[in-house]
């Protein structure tokens, strides 16, 4: 019956962030995983590159939201980039499932003698599916209809700026408000609707010595009717390669980060974070998960004016 209770809770707070305002997932690796979140980020990395992310949220809770990303990027030719990104939510073990396809290009042009600003766009869209049946003694006399891969398109557009030691993005990647769910015709009032999410990141770079760096950094996701999200990370890296840190959500959760590079074509990159808010003290929550990996294919292609990958 805990188990039971349990599950039915972590899927209503699903819903209800579903129904009031729907936020995009949230990650820790956000410096790494920024193709998903602004298009102009699309080939800044010089380099062919594969990216795959899973985040498993409130461990311990059944039915916890899980995440999973897969992106592709890659310069193409001297000032375009091109991206693909896929990203799958799930929350209740299926009962709410949404999954999240788009392409992105970005165009980058000098505008200083040390920086470069990079202009993006992603079309794609989204299938969401929602299980009622699912969920233990909820919404039982309404009978709610299940929702089975609706399709809502999406488009979305970002900035980038970068120089060698300072970065900062600005982007909007669902510009469309999509209604997916309205059961008001049968006296309820369940809405499931996408709201623009907007985002703003920046960090920058404090070279300690020839082989230690200090990486400070921070983002904030702003969307209609939510709660602002504000991450502070801040990594350490050694000689380029190796990398811990720590970030702290505000209000929410505090975090530790590491990083590792192979042969400056592997990356991977894990993290942990700790609740700080009143879901953090139950003895369910053994906090969340997040592992990140990056295979660059080929050797980093040389762009005029471009600057390159920040991590």
């Amino acid at each position: 019956m805990k188990k039971y209770f349990i599950t039915t809770l972590v899927v209503a707070l699903g819903i209800t962030t579903m129904v009031s305002a729907q936020q995009d997932p949230q990650y820790t690796h956000y410096m790494l995983n920024t193709i998903v979140i602004n298009p102009a980020y699309a080939g800044a990395g010089n380099v062919f590159s594969i990216s795959a992310l899973h985040r498993s949220q409130w461990i311990g809770l059944d039915g916890a939201p899980e995440t999973q990303t897969l992106s592709v990027e890659s310069p193409l030719g001297e000032r375009l980039g091109v991206g693909f990104s896929l990203v799958n939510d799930n929350i209740g073990a299926g009962t709410v499932q949404q999954t999240y396809m788009d392409l992105a290009v970005s165009y980058t042009i000098p505008v200083s003698q040390y920086g470069s600003l990079a202009f993006g766009l992603n079309v794609g869209g989204d299938f969401l599916n929602v299980d009622f049946s699912k969920l233990v003694n909820y919404g039982a006399e309404t009978n709610l209809p299940n929702i089975d891969s609706k399709f809502s398109p999406n488009v979305g557009l970002g900035v980038y700026f970068r120089q060698e030691k300072f970065y900062a993005g600005l982007s909007v990647p669902n510009l469309l408000e999509t209604e997916h769910f309205d059961n008001s015709s049968t006296g309820t009032s369940y809405l499931a609707k996408e709201r623009m999410n907007f985002y703003f990141l920046s960090g920058y770079q404090f070279d300690l010595n020839p082989d230690l760096a200090l990486k400070p950094g921070f983002m904030v996701k702003a969307v209609s009717g939510g709660p602002l999200q504000v991450d502070l990370t801040t990594n350490l890296t050694f000689n380029n390669k190796f990398s811990v840190g720590a970030a702290y959500r505000l209000d929410s959760a505090v975090s530790a980060l590491f990083s590792v590079k192979f042969a400056e074509k592997f990356l991977v990159g894990l993290a942990y974070d700790v609740e700080t808010s009143e879901l953090g003290s139950t003895v369910f929550n053994d906090g969340s998960f997040e592992v990140f990996l990056r295979f660059d294919f080929i050797n980093r292609i040389n762009r005029r004016d471009v600057m390159g990958r920040f991590y």
